[in-house]
């Protein structure tokens, strides 16, 4: 059944347009109704999406504007058009409780004549369509709807003989007349075991500011620091979380709004989670870094939220791996927080590195901005924090930078690795050094063993001899295991100023010599006074210096 236009009155009549046109344009334009008190200025609603500005003009005339007898309304029509071209809108609308005659559809269009708007009318039939596609908007302004209340509870009570069906049925029944208890708000609802579950859901982005509703919690007790900071980030600046209160930490929730939702309740488990919010206009953001108004570095991210709550605002960025919270309060002179979460879980190197470099900025301290096209939306001056801060993180960058040159030679990608051995990680900081052309020192290699060929020569029984002596040998390949993975470096030699053959092995080998019948037999040398074999691989330029370069590990020793 639709509406009875003829018994809603003017100020019905105007507060069911209103509604409708929040219900249709509210998720993607801004809605503003004007209180003509003070002169309308031929604006009754006013739509603005982007450089398009509708207007809706509302007149309640039953009965239309034929032209005898009419004329006063059809000059207040001329009138009202002539006010609202005064702001340039895209489209004008005519909103009426009846449909229109031929020669009323005439003058209307007649009023575009000479303008770029466009004219559209809302009469009878179109509002019955838009009211009919949005029922519940229907249901909250028809007389009888305490009427079909009373009766859809009396079908709660009734046997279900349908079963599950009349269950299911019954359930929808109930929750239609919820949602026509009100323009902005509903409720959903659900049972588990002995408890009913009410959860209040705003039914287009803007219900908080079209009809406010205000929650007053009391505490039994001191909420833990943890939830005491949740409630802070959700209520106080509008960040995207859900938080939930127990039931051993509320003593009472009052709920001030609309009469049918007002009133205390106890004993309850209170939750809110964010709504759904509007797509922002523009989410391509910029984390900038900043030294004497300078830019140092910039980061690219998206915009993900942009909040308001009871202390302040709040902007939400996203990064690859990683999120940063501002919550900025609005007295002025406060000071504004910052939370910097990131996770390398499944990053490859050059990406986790991007989120630890962040890190060392914002450890570092100073002025950072976010940026937007339109122009900063938040930042802060942070102060710089510990060394020990300082250090764990340049050590974690240290790794990821030694793992990006391995993976980039080695042409094998992967993302980080959960855990590292230290040997794996002092393995990838030799491996880093050699890529790069350097001489190390592997304390791995605490002796080599050779095959001797059967061939004499001084050198050789030199060696055999117990003095020490030089000595330099190469490799076809050389690899390090990292994350069950083979990462080939490439030939190396390995070498050391200093050797002297075992006395186990040196003697049969200088007898086998003296024989004739050395082929064959084993050999193991050993750097001097326990010191370990350099490497360098085979590839490094014939100038590169042979001198080893320190590791540079902290909490490992250099090896000697």
């Amino acid at each position: 059944m639709a509406l009875e236009w003829e018994r809603v009155g003017q100020p019905g009549f105007d507060r069911i347009v209103d509604a409708l046109v929040h219900r249709m344009y509210d998720a993607s334009a801004s809605v503003e109704v004007v209180n003509g008190r003070g002169g309308d200025a031929g604006i009754d609603i006013k739509v603005t999406s982007g450089s398009r500005v509708r207007i809706f003009q509302l007149k309640y005339y039953l009965d239309g504007f034929p032209t005898a007898s009419f004329k006063g309304r059809r000059k207040s029509i001329e009138k009202s058009f002539a006010r609202a071209m005064k702001h340039s809108p895209w489209e004008w609308v005519l909103v009426l409780p009846c449909n229109l005659t031929p020669s009323e559809r005439e003058f209307v269009d007649s009023l575009a004549v000479g303008h770029t708007v466009r004219v559209q009318v809302w009469g009878r039939a179109r509002l019955d369509g838009l009211m009919a596609t949005h029922a519940d908007l229907e249901a909250s302004f028809k007389r009888d709807q305490l009427f079909e209340a009373a009766r859809v509870y009396q079908q709660e009570r009734a046997l279900l003989m349908g079963g599950v069906r009349d269950v299911s049925a019954r359930v929808a029944a109930l929750g239609q007349q919820v949602d026509g208890l009100d323009d902005h708000w509903t409720m959903d609802f659900a049972r588990q075991g002995e408890t009913v579950v009410q959860m209040l859901r705003g039914k287009h982005p803007r219900a908080h500011e079209v009809s406010p509703v205000e929650i007053k919690l009391t505490g039994k007790a001191r909420l833990a620091p943890e939830l005491a900071a949740a409630v802070r980030r959700s209520l106080g600046f509008g960040l995207p979380e859900e938080v939930v209160l127990p039931r051993g930490a509320v003593e009472s929730l009052t709920v001030s709004g609309p009469e049918w939702l007002s009133g205390e309740h106890r004993d309850v488990e209170v939750r809110w989670r964010p709504m759904a919010a509007a797509p922002l206009k523009e989410t391509r953001a910029d984390l900038v870094f900043l030294n004497g108004g300078q830019v140092t570095a910039s980061y690219p991210s998206t915009l993900d939220h942009l909040g308001h709550g009871s202390i302040g605002r709040s902007v939400n960025v996203d990064l690859v791996g990683g999120n940063l919270q501002l919550m900025i309060p609005r007295t002025t002179g406060e000071s504004a927080s910052m939370r910097f979460t990131f996770s390398l879980e499944g990053l490859e190197p050059i990406a986790a590195l991007r989120l630890l470099r962040i890190r060392q900025r914002l450890v570092t301290g100073g002025d950072f901005e976010v940026r937007t096209n339109e122009g900063t939306i938040g930042g802060g001056d942070l102060p710089p924090q510990s060394e020990e801060a300082h250090q764990e993180v340049a050590e974690l960058c240290s790794y990821l930078e030694d793992l990006e040159v391995v993976q980039r030679h080695c042409e094998q990608y992967f993302p980080v690795p959960a855990e590292v051995t230290p040997s794996d990680r002092i393995a990838l900081r030799m491996a880093r050094l050699l890529v790069q052309g350097h001489c190390v020192i592997s304390p791995f290699m605490p002796q080599a063993r050779f095959t001797l060929n059967g061939e004499d020569s001084p050198v050789l029984r030199a060696l055999l001899s117990g003095e020490p002596h030089a000595l330099r040998g190469g490799s076809d390949e050389f690899a390090i295991t990292l994350a069950g993975r083979r990462l080939d470096l490439g030939p190396v030699f390995f070498f050391h100023p200093r050797t002297a053959a075992d006395a186990e092995d040196s003697q049969p080998a200088l007898s086998a010599l003296e024989a004739g019948c050395g082929d064959g037999q084993k050999v193991t040398v050993r750097p001097a006074d326990g010191e370990r074999f350099r490497l360098i691989l085979q590839s490094s330029p014939a100038d590169a210096e042979q001198v080893p370069v320190p590791l540079r590990l902290s909490g490992f020793p250099e090896p000697r």
